[in-house]
């Protein structure tokens, strides 16, 4: 509603924009909400029992299901616009995400093994800095609006404390599902430049998802083992200020 009420209000404004377009260089700010999903390829044996590494007696039942769940989060970040020519932008767009990661797993009902649980979720709450570059593809200007669509890649490191992941004093069944504390991510997304007075806001939906498996498999844990590659999904609304 509120997108909706400023495109009829920059259909009456003046065309200018605050000029953006034609400088060269030009920042701004924006602000995103962000849905994630874990894309799980499982192994072979994912059903399998967690099993002691040194005394190999089982410490889970066997599982029945494995699966990343939605959830959802926010960010904020700047933009750096580099103007190539009247269609084609070049776009940095450095911004911090704050989102949690689920998964889910669930066991056959415990029996033999004595577990506290049959289904438990693993949550990974995530810091993000993140640093997409894309190439921004735009429309002709039609009075106060334009179309783009954008392709480009990004980078995200966790800038969070490792003490958030450090479960060196827990057992088994309480360690945490491993992810890398960086990746690289494809994206690609469409939007709309709406021109008012003096700046202009783009309201966009853009779809990332990891190059290759994000697992950390540097030991083996209940949540880690049964999962051969984890890639994530973020699909982003943002709204950007220029």
């Amino acid at each position: 509603m509120v997108i909706l009420l400023l495109t009829f209000a920059s259909a009456r404004a003046q065309n200018w924009g605050g000029g953006v377009d034609d400088e060269n260089i030009h920042f701004g700010f924006a602000f995103q909400s962000v849905s994630s999903l874990y894309k799980v390829q499982k192994k072979s044996n994912w059903r399998e029992r967690f099993r002691d590494p040194q005394t190999k007696q089982p410490l889970t039942d066997s599982l029945s299901s494995l699966y990343g769940k939605s959830s959802s989060g926010y960010g904020i970040g700047f933009v750096v616009n580099g103007r190539i020519s009247n269609h084609v932008d070049i776009r940095l767009t450095p911004t911090l995400i704050f989102t949690n990661n689920l998964m889910e797993y669930d066991y056959t009902q415990p029996t033999a093994v004595g577990m506290p649980f049959s289904t438990t979720e693993q949550k990974v709450a995530a810091s993000m800095a993140e640093f997409p570059l894309s190439i921004k593809i735009k429309s002709d200007r039609r009075n106060n609006f334009r179309a783009y669509m954008l392709y480009g890649v990004k980078y995200s490191a966790d800038v969070s404390s490792k003490k958030k992941t450090d479960d060196s004093d827990q057992d088994y069944l309480y360690k945490y599902l491993k992810n890398d504390r960086s990746y690289l991510s494809y994206e690609a997304g469409i939007g709309m430049d709406l021109y008012f007075e003096y700046f202009k806001m783009s309201p966009e939906i853009k779809y990332s998802h990891t190059f290759s498996s994000i697992l950390n498999n540097s030991e083996s844990n209940p949540y880690n083992t049964p999962i051969d590659k984890l890639g994530l999904r973020h699909v982003t609304f943002s709204l950007f200020f220029e």
